[in-house]
């Protein structure tokens, strides 16, 4: 071996040092994209709504954090309580489109962002902290605003599909779980884009997501939504999370549905049937 070969090799090897340590220390900005600048709120669709402060714990630091969001009430305050998860991009503004059609299904939705999003307090969000924010959204929903948790519906789009399967496993009593366009591990999804093959992932994945394996643990009505034509998220993910749940469940697949569009309204009817069938 030339000493010319040597020293590319060696700095092949630091270069391959270098993106691993990246990886295993910053892995949690290639999958969350927050933004701080709210583009809309749901006065863009004339709806009534509160702006909401919610109340977390840091682990690390010990000091009290906020979580921004909104309450948006249903006409009828009996109707459902919809706790909604966001996708790992921009923040609540970016969603308001989406909230609005559950809101016309009849419920109230509570739509906040996760520490580092929007106008929440906090760093840049991890898995640990937005399961975290999860459980804290929970808790205002049912014990500051006295919801009974048998009027929840734990939803989550993406990303929030997890945080949404993570919390309904610790939450049994909640009405009902529907998760839209999610997957099944952050190890599953390392499989599908970029050189990831060439990386100890196994060794180097601290943000796991593993959602298909806590679906075993779920037992309440679970709906679970996907789209053929979803290039992120393939529709065999969807159909593994509902093989894995355990309760009462439903698959919705939408023939050429992608990641990101809206539910048409014969889907939305599904999801509001769904619900409806689900015992209060």
């Amino acid at each position: 071996m030339t000493k010319n070969w040597r020293k590319l090799m060696g700095r092949v090897a630091i270069g391959y040092g270098i993106v691993c340590l990246l990886l295993y220390w910053q892995q949690q900005r290639l999958m969350f994209h927050p933004s701080k600048s709210l583009q809309h709120t749901p006065s863009l669709y004339q709806l009534t709504y509160q702006d909401l402060w919610i109340p977390v714990v840091n682990q690390a630091s010990g000091k009290t954090e906020k979580l921004h969001g909104w309450w948006i009430p249903a006409k009828n305050e009996n109707a459902p309580v919809m706790l909604y998860f966001h996708h790992n991009a921009m923040n609540i503004g970016s969603n308001v489109s989406q909230a609005l059609q559950f809101h016309q299904l009849g419920y109230t939705i509570v739509l906040f962002d996760y520490r580092g999003f929007g106008q929440s307090e906090g760093d840049f969000p991890t898995e640990a902290q937005v399961y975290e924010d999860a459980e804290a959204a929970w808790h205002y929903v049912t014990q500051e605003r006295k919801i009974a948790a048998e009027r929840v519906v734990i939803y989550g789009h993406s990303i929030g599909g997890a945080i949404a399967i993570d919390l309904a496993a610790k939450h049994p009593e909640a009405k009902a779980l529907v998760v839209q366009s999610s997957f099944t591990s952050m190890r599953d999804m390392t499989k599908r884009f970029g050189l990831y093959w060439l990386l100890p992932i196994e060794l180097l994945l601290k943000q796991r997501f593993d959602s298909l394996d806590k679906m075993n643990a779920i037992k309440l009505p679970t709906l679970i939504i996907q789209g053929t034509d979803d290039f992120q998220i393939p529709v065999e993910m969807g159909t593994k999370l509902y093989a894995a749940a355990n309760g009462p469940k439903q698959l919705l697949t939408i023939a050429g549905g992608g990641h990101d569009n809206h539910l048409s309204e014969p889907n939305l009817k599904v999801v509001q049937t769904f619900i409806q069938r689900v015992n209060p």
